[in-house]
Parts: C-alpha cells; structure tokens; sequence
C-alpha cells in the first residue's frame, strides 16, 4: 500500500486519460487524510484546474457554507473527486476516463478508511452507490457497502443553477450530522 505523499506524486504525473491533455492542474484532493468523513464529487471545474485545490470556485464556496451548516469544515473532512483532471466544458467526465482514475480514488479511500462517504451529485453517487441512482429520488437516504455508511446530496453547482432545492438539501446536511455524532469519533471533537 502506498503512503498519501507517494499517491499524490503518482497521480499528479497520471497520463492515463485523454484528460491529461487538456489539464492545467491534477486535483488530487483537499482536507485532511485522516477524516472519517469523505465528501466525492465528479471532477473538477475550471477554477479547480487552475489551482490545482478542489471546491474552490462558486460551488466550493457553496459547499464550505453547507458544511459549516453541520460544523464542519475542510480540516475535519476530505473532498476528493472521482476524476482528477477536468473534463472539457465541465461536461460528465466519460466511463472511460473514470476508468481509468478511479483507481486514485480507490487507493485515497483505502488510506484514510473513511466512516461516512458523501457523493455530491449524480455522477458520484452513480459511480459509488448504485448505477442506477436517482438524485432527485435517492438523495439524503443512506446506504452501506463494506462498513461505510453511503450517502448522496445534491451537488453544489446544481444547488446554485436550482436554488429551490436548498431546503431538502438543508434536511439531508442535517442527517449527514445525525449520523456523523452516531458512529464518527474523531470529527467532531
């Protein structure tokens, strides 16, 4: 098994992917690599790839106040994406290209053994949950694969194109916390 330095200098010079083409920055992840808690969107965004850090433009921003809703923030969590390198136009990164990063994401889980995995969005939830996942059905409810509790959210960019959905993602932040306080040790102290 790898340690966290040597993973993120391998899949910083990943040329796996067309993707690797078009970046300007890998985005391995953010937060802290000994979090119960793993938040996982699709990949990154323009911001994303300018700076190399994850969430930073309007839906990081989006995310960082969801979070502090349930007194977290990015030194109690870690936010990785399925995708490392930004898809062209912020479109849905292919099955293809999420073949071949997916196994960054499997070894960063694998290191910090998360209790809770939240995927932010669609594209997350159908790669880590179920393929057939429903976000507009299926968000806030919870699922269990290997000892993890699983859950999915509305991503933050959809929140910030559909403010209407807000207030049951407010509910759903509310039982992420709910059950973060029942089996997470360490996040809240």
């Amino acid at each position: 098994m790898d340690n966290w330095e040597t993973l993120k200098n391998q899949c910083l010079n990943c040329t796996d992917c067309p993707l690797c083409q078009t970046r300007t920055n890998v985005v391995f992840g953010a937060g802290n690599p000994e979090a119960e808690v793993l938040f996982i969107g699709e990949g990154p965004g323009e911001q994303e790839d300018l700076t190399g850090e994850a969430f930073v433009g309007r839906a990081g921003k989006l995310l960082d106040d969801m979070l502090a809703i349930i007194d977290l923030d990015r030194t109690n969590i870690f936010i990785a994406n399925i995708v490392k390198c930004r898809p062209p136009k912020n479109r849905d990164p292919l099955n293809t290209e999420q073949e071949a990063c997916i196994k960054w994401l499997r070894k960063q889980t694998a290191l910090i053994r998360p209790k809770i995995i939240v995927c932010l969005g669609r594209v997350a939830a159908m790669r880590i949950i179920s393929p057939d996942f429903k976000i507009s059905v299926d968000h806030g409810s919870w699922y269990e694969s290997n000892g993890v509790k699983m859950m999915a959210l509305y991503h933050p960019a959809a929140l910030l194109r559909d403010p209407r959905r807000r207030p049951e993602t407010f509910l759903d932040l509310k039982e992420l916390e709910r059950m973060i306080k029942k089996i997470c040790i360490h996040t809240y102290s």
